[in-house]
């Protein structure tokens, strides 16, 4: 595979942002919603205060991972990338194996 360095350091600052469980609890709480959310409704479900949240939002969004939409003074999120959710389940699978001590499937490659 022929991967370009702006590629591949594009791939590590998403990494990094994925690197603090508060984004990955958020990424996972929009997942399941079928609206847009607004910050107070995270704040409630996560117990995170709100000016946590909202830094965490803005980092999320200007990475691309969420998007959020104005409605008056409303501001309304939603999962805007959900493939990388998906990324993150293959990390905590490839965690449970490790802490249960399990070997990993076989590759199939």
């Amino acid at each position: 595979m022929d991967t370009s360095d702006n590629l591949i350091n594009e791939a590590a600052k998403i990494y990094k942002v994925l690197s603090n469980p508060t984004r990955i609890k958020i990424l996972y709480f929009l997942r399941y919603q079928e609206i847009d959310i607004q910050v107070n409704d995270i704040v409630t479900q996560l117990k995170i205060a709100q000016p946590v949240i909202s830094k965490q939002l803005g980092i999320l969004r200007r990475y691309q991972l969420v998007r959020n939409r104005k409605e008056g003074n409303k501001v309304f999120y939603i999962l805007d990338d959900p493939h990388v959710v998906e990324m993150v389940d293959d990390m905590l699978n490839h965690v449970k194996h490790e802490i249960k001590g399990l070997p990993h499937p076989k590759n199939l490659y």
